[in-house]
């Protein structure tokens, strides 16, 4: 009896913070590497957040130190001007109007931004399903934080985790959670024996390396530009319209981003973060960013103009220039995201599967939340593709 007492863990503590100047000196050291957890990124999501996001920074304390970091987002899908236009049919305005008014308040404990566990980091002297049962109890404390402000959340997620730590989840008290799986995190593995692009190449069967040419040829006259922060700040309209016109035309969209948004990550990351333009006769027709974090290269948001995009490959070179400069570089992994799911495989990313845990606030609608999830987001269907000899 005493000598459970004595191993019985201290609890938990909460403090949740609406703005970064309030965060503790030794976030970062906390954030365990995480760059989307590190106080610079968070300042990004403070000063160019998308306007129908608000986002918070949870610390987990125990006796006073700083033993877990975590972030929210609460999301306001009314303030969307559109959920996604590529699929214009009853479906889409069923769960259009569906969104609206039975879904629109979503609290999101991770990152909806990204793809991968950007949700928390938690120090090795705490237990996990202890820092997971206390990041419960603050997402119960934000609803109230929400409440108050008049707004009621609908849902509460945790989102993407691999499979191997559902169990832990579990054994942290989410059974009364919809456990969920949307489409794959594409993963792109780097051979440690690779060490220039030329090696990706050579690994490549003929079918593969065919149309790896074919591509590069297609490109010629387009020109890919490192661009810095001036550039970025020079060329802000056309590349947030070369942004826009492929977020609106996406499957889905809970989100848009501010036209500030590229300007303020390059102001605050600097070289973790690489913005590369591609011209054409001197007018930029597409963009893509990559994020540094760690030994992992992570893709971000990308933009082009449609009708050059096909006629020079624009989308499939940009994979190939991203693929490239990772192994150049010495990464060890690029996180590709989800979409185009085809086309990311067939360059060599692999699918892993992430998983999330939500609950409606409404228990009969909570009840009926698995038929309506698959209904209002079914899986993807696509063939995997295998690039390599």
């Amino acid at each position: 009896m005493w000598s459970d007492f004595f191993y019985l863990k201290p609890p938990l503590s909460i403090k949740i913070y609406s703005s970064t100047t309030d965060l503790p000196i030794n976030w970062n050291e906390q954030a365990l590497g995480n760059i989307f957890l590190s106080k610079e990124y968070l300042e990004i999501l403070e000063k160019s957040a998308p306007t129908n996001m608000i986002c918070h920074f949870i610390g987990l304390f125990q006796d006073n130190e700083l033993v877990g970091t975590a972030l929210s987002q609460f999301l306001d899908l009314n303030q969307m001007e559109s959920f996604g236009e590529r699929d214009k049919c009853v479906k889409t305005t069923t769960r259009n109007v569906f969104f609206k008014n039975f879904c629109s308040h979503i609290l999101i404990i991770g990152n909806n931004m990204l793809t991968g566990q950007n949700a928390f980091a938690f120090s090795d002297k705490i237990d996990k399903i202890q820092g997971l049962q206390t990041l419960k109890k603050a997402s119960k404390e934000l609803e109230f934080i929400f409440k108050n402000k008049g707004l009621k959340v609908h849902i509460t997620t945790f989102k993407d985790f691999p499979v191997e730590e559902t169990t832990e989840f579990q054994q942290a008290g989410f059974q009364n959670y919809f456990q969920y799986s949307t489409q794959p995190n594409m993963l792109f593995e780097i051979p440690n024996h690779w060490k220039s692009d030329q090696d990706y190449i050579v690994a490549l069967s003929k079918k593969y390396r065919d149309q790896y040419k074919r591509a590069r040829k297609k490109a010629e006259g387009v020109q890919k530009r490192k661009m810095h922060l001036e550039d970025i700040i020079k060329y802000e309209e056309t590349i947030y319209d070369l942004y826009h016109h492929v977020a609106k035309n996406a499957h889905f969209n809970t989100f848009f981003l501010t036209k500030n948004h590229f300007r303020i990550f390059k102001e605050k990351l600097k070289d973790k973060f690489l913005f590369y333009g591609y011209f054409l006769d001197e007018k930029l027709i597409g963009f893509n960013t990559l994020i540094k974090n760690g030994d992992v290269m992570d893709t971000y948001f990308l933009g082009y103009d449609d009708g050059v995009q096909r006629e020079k490959m624009l989308y499939l070179n940009m994979l190939y220039d991203m693929i490239a400069y990772s192994i150049n570089k010495g990464f060890k992994e690029i996180i590709f995201a989800r979409t185009a799911l085809e086309i990311k495989s067939s360059v060599g990313a692999k699918p892993m599967e992430m998983y999330g845990y939500a609950q409606h606030s409404n228990s009969i609608a909570n009840l009926a939340f698995e038929k309506v999830f698959s209904y209002l987001e079914p899986k993807v269907d696509w063939k995997e593709r295998n690039p390599f000899k």
